[in-house]
């Protein structure tokens, strides 16, 4: 029997195994199916992008960022909307059209090269998700590395929001993404490449903390209160602090509280923070 989808990026995951028909979380096997396809058109773009840089052409920052978010909307339960994700997909292969011809040469394929409409998505999707890879051990490793550059995109667009930017660590991610399109790679090359996203995952943390730091202040030891009042409130979880200051300033004075949950904790710890009292 075929499978409806097959996603394993969680904890939560059916049987420990993967989600099949649909996600634990609730992410329908539609909404797995062109997250997939929507990978595939980044790893387009990042065959571009990355081919501009080796012709020494300039990638603008809301290139950069345009790709982190498009591998942040596949992260665990960050979006779930079809039509986001669909706009998503067309809006790739506009760009990486548009900056395909920009190229002074153009060897590309696969991925850089499908442009696709909207009806034959369904079916795109079913040939290019996870299990596309018939060697398992090739597999594991592209989305082990897959995996890493997903959490590495979170952060990097947490800090691009916050106004900074790492070249160097954006050009690795693309050609990453570049070099996943393709089956070339041999396991010892995968496993080399797994080992250098996790120098690079310190990297993009270090600018995240860094980011963070410069605009909230260096995080101090803090009592946090655990109570809770009888204002309209609103629970905020992840980890986005350029989210949670803008909702705190537009919320400031209204009556509504603002409560944190889970990865936002640490927000208690930075200073510029403690001025809310909501």
């Amino acid at each position: 029997m075929e499978s409806k989808m097959f996603c394993y990026q969680c904890q939560e995951t059916a049987k420990g195994t993967g989600c099949t028909v649909q996600g634990v979380c609730g992410k329908t096997a539609q909404v797995a199916n062109l997250q997939d396809l929507l990978i595939y058109v980044t790893e387009g773009l990042c065959q571009v992008t990355t081919a501009l840089r080796q012709e020494r052409k300039a990638v603008e920052h809301t290139v950069n960022y345009f790709i982190n978010l498009n591998l942040f909307i596949t992260i665990t339960n960050a979006n779930f909307d079809e039509e986001v994700i669909s706009d998503r997909i067309a809006a790739t292969m506009n760009l990486t059209k548009e900056l395909r011809a920009k190229l002074s040469h153009n060897n590309l394929q696969g991925p850089a090269l499908w442009q696709g409409i909207k009806a034959d998505y369904v079916a795109k999707a079913k040939t290019v998700g996870i299990l596309a890879t018939e060697n398992e051990d090739v597999r594991s490793l592209k989305e082990l590395i897959m995996y890493g550059l997903k959490g590495m995109a979170a952060y990097n667009k947490h800090a691009n929001v916050l106004g900074s930017y790492d070249e160097e660590v954006d050009a690795f991610l693309q050609e990453t993404m570049a070099k996943l399109a393709t089956d070339t790679l041999s396991v010892e090359e995968l496993i080399a490449l797994a080992m250098k996203a996790g120098e690079y995952g310190v990297k993009v943390m270090a600018l995240l903390d860094k980011a963070n730091t410069g605009n909230f202040g260096h995080p101090e030891i803090t009592k946090v209160n655990i109570g809770v009042r009888n204002n309209p409130a609103i629970l905020v979880s992840g980890h986005d602090l350029g989210d949670l200051a803008a909702l705190l300033e537009q919320t400031k004075g209204t009556g509504v509280d603002v409560y944190t949950h889970s990865e936002m904790l640490p927000a208690h710890y930075y200073p510029k923070f403690k001025q809310y009292e909501h």
